[in-house]
């Protein structure tokens, strides 16, 4: 192996290493060897095999090479170019993997209508698929139709496929009320810190669900029970009252959830439920009264909304590229907050008057953005429960606060890691101080440099970074954007469309 290729490689263990947030020690102490020894296949100094590198992506969870298939996908950025014109908003990515486990509760035909071909979509349909589901992409692959069998086959479930998504944690709800026993294998998806499944134990046990964690799975029993009061969620998570959810649909009576999230995929949730016959009261509000079914066998046709934290994504591109950009399709109630903070940040933006999504009930308006003069917001950046300012936006507002004149504060108190992932903007020329794990003090504004870097293990971080390369002059490159591709469709081709400069590529 020619010591060029050592270096490089030595490189991407270390961004690796780095990224998953281990010492030199403890991947030594993973791999059963010394930290020296680390050190020098970090620096191209050791000869290395093709199983050392597999052990280490294993120990990693990232992969380093690819042996047998396609390798990790890359993007190359030249930056520096203005966006121009419009770009649709696609549907949303988490509305769409809560619909696919909501199928479970139908003995019917379901088709979802122009749903998100994304990996995090993928992982779920292998799953599925895995267990006897049939599926399949129809209307020139735009719309999805699903078919569950008369009977699950949980013994042959695609354990891999659902590591790599937290999303299989909704496979409980549904799967309560269909038997008395299966196993599921442990919740995956981005490295966001310990996230435990304790509040949805505790609105499931009300049901008479009891789970043991065991061996990388969980053991789940059932002796169904009835809520005898209203079930209050310990914290007002999306998948934790989307879960309270699919398990009070089937359940025959009525069912009380209280501090409920109203957020979008919640709501959207809700409306997929009605179409099943489930009434459900209080729609956009934290107490939802759920009057379930205890058999649903219909044909069902329901069209998710609009994303809009993909909105949020987009708008952010035209804020750091300094573009006039249309963003279409934007589901404005779940934006109103980030648009009033970017207004008094001094955004130039108009938007057109209403109208209504493909599920006939989400308000959709058309955003334009111009080049702005920003000033930092006074009051720090945080997130709260719908409809306060969304979670899965607080990151974008790093590369907006980059881009303003003044000191931002950002306090990301949700996630354990998030906020230090934010600090890659640095090496981008971005000015980012960690205070702590949550909060992160921005100054701007910035001169982007080009960079070659490891892409951040967490979804919206990782987008933040591609948002600052394509402002930055020269050419950058971001390495293994699986994460990016997790949740968001064909996301460089269409920044490419409006006049952004992405190359994909992959090692061999």
């Amino acid at each position: 192996m020619a010591d060029d290729y050592l270096v490089r490689i030595g490189k991407l263990i270390r961004d690796a290493r780095q990224h998953r947030g281990w010492t030199q020690t403890q991947l030594a102490e993973a791999l059963g060897t010394s930290q020296s020894a680390v050190n020098r296949i970090e620096r191209g100094n050791q000869n290395i095999s093709l199983e050392m590198i597999a052990r280490i992506g294993e120990a990693l969870d990232s992969e380093i090479v690819s042996l047998g298939y396609a390798g990790p996908m890359h993007l190359r950025v030249v930056g520096g170019r203005r966006l121009s014109g419009s770009i649709d908003v696609k549907t949303s990515k988490n509305a769409c993997v809560a619909l696919l486990c909501a199928s479970l509760l139908n003995d019917g035909r379901t088709v979802l209508r122009r749903v998100a071909r994304i990996e995090e979509v993928y992982r779920l349909l292998e799953v599925l698929n895995s267990i006897g589901v049939r599926t399949r992409w129809i209307n020139d692959g735009v719309d999805l139709e699903i078919v569950p069998p008369a009977d699950l086959d949980m013994g042959a479930i695609d354990a891999e496929a659902a590591r790599r998504t937290r999303s299989i944690i909704m496979f409980l709800g549904p799967l309560l009320h269909r038997m008395d026993r299966f196993k599921l294998p442990y919740a995956g998806g981005c490295d966001l810190g310990t996230r435990t499944i304790e509040p949805h134990m505790i609105a499931l046990r009300r049901f008479g669900l009891d789970i043991a964690a065991t061996e990388g799975l969980y053991h789940a029993e059932v002796e169904r029970i009835s809520p005898d009061r209203p079930i209050v969620l310990t914290e007002r998570g999306d998948t934790v009252t989307e879960n309270a959810l699919l398990a009070a649909a089937r359940h025959d009576g009525t069912t009380v959830i209280r501090n409920a999230s109203s957020n979008y995929m919640v709501q959207d949730l809700c409306f997929f439920l009605e179409a099943l016959g489930v009434k459900v009261e209080g729609i956009g509000t934290t107490t939802l009264t759920v009057h379930g079914l205890p058999h649903i066998d219909v044909d069902v046709d329901y069209s998710p909304s609009e994303d809009p934290v993909e909105a949020m994504s987009l708008l952010a591109a035209a804020v750091v590229t300094e573009s006039e950009l249309t963003v279409k399709r934007v589901p404005i109630e779940f934006l109103e907050i980030e648009l009033a903070v970017l207004e008094e940040m001094g955004l130039d933006h108009d938007r057109s008057a209403e109208y209504v999504a493909d599920n006939g009930r989400t308000r959709l308006v058309d955003l334009t953005v111009r080049p702005s003069k920003l000033e930092a917001p006074i009051d720090k950046i945080h997130p709260m429960p719908f409809p306060g300012l969304n979670i899965d936006n607080v990151p974008f507002f790093a590369a907006i606060a980059a881009s303003a004149q003044g000191k931002t504060l950002i306090h990301d108190w949700v996630y354990d890691n998030r906020a230090i992932y934010l600090t890659d903007l640095n090496r981008l020329g971005g000015r980012l101080q960690l205070l702590d794990p949550h909060r992160v003090l921005v100054e701007g504004p910035t001169r982007w440099r080009a960079a070659e870097m490891m892409c951040p293990p967490a979804l919206r971080p990782a987008v933040v970074v591609l948002l600052a390369m394509m402002a930055a002059e020269g050419t950058s490159v971001l390495r293994n954007v699986y994460v990016i591709n997790r949740g968001y469709e064909d996301l460089a081709e269409r920044l490419n469309s409006v006049g952004a400069q992405i190359e994909t590529f992959r090692d061999i």
